[in-house]
C-alpha cells in the first residue's frame, strides 16, 4: 500500500472526547480516494459509490500525524475498486481499515462510461 497523503490533526478535527472526529477522517479518506481515483483513470469526472465496512482500531489526538494510504483492488468496467488504511505516524498504530471504496468514472453528462484501464498506472511512465 502506498501512503501518499498525509494529515495533521488540529483543534478543529476534534470530537468532544479530544481525539481525532472520525467523520473528519472518513472526509480525508473520500477525497484522497477521489484524488486517487482522478489519476489513474485520468478524468477528473468520477463519483464514490461505496464504501464498505469501516474498521476503526485505534485514534489520534492533536497535533499526530495521519497519513492515509490507498491500493487498488480491482479495476471494473466503469470502476476502480480501492483499499485504504489510515495510520498514525506518530504512534505507528493503524487507525483505520476500509476494504472496499467503489469510485466510478463518469461522462460529461455524469452518466458511467468504461474508463478502459486494467492496471495501475504511475503519472512517471506516462511521460515518456
Amino acid at each position: 500500500m502506498r501512503f501518499h497523503t498525509r494529515k495533521w490533526v488540529k483543534p478543529e478535527d476534534l470530537n468532544p472526547n479530544g481525539t481525532l472526529f472520525g467523520g473528519q477522517l472518513l472526509a480525508w479518506i473520500d477525497e484522497e480516494a477521489a484524488l486517487y481515483t482522478v489519476i489513474q483513470l485520468e478524468n477528473s469526472k468520477i463519483v464514490t459509490k461505496y464504501i464498505s465496512e469501516i474498521n476503526f482500531m485505534s485514534s489520534a489526538k492533536q497535533g499526530d500525524i495521519i497519513e492515509i494510504g490507498m491500493d487498488v483492488v480491482k479495476f471494473g468496467a466503469t470502476s476502480i475498486t480501492l483499499k485504504c488504511e489510515a495510520r498514525n505516524k506518530m504512534t505507528r498504530e493503524t487507525i483505520l481499515t476500509v476494504d472496499n471504496i467503489i469510485m466510478v468514472n463518469l461522462d460529461k453528462d455524469g452518466k458511467p462510461v468504461p474508463h478502459g484501464k486494467t492496471e495501475i498506472e504511475f503519472v512517471k511512465n506516462r511521460l515518456k
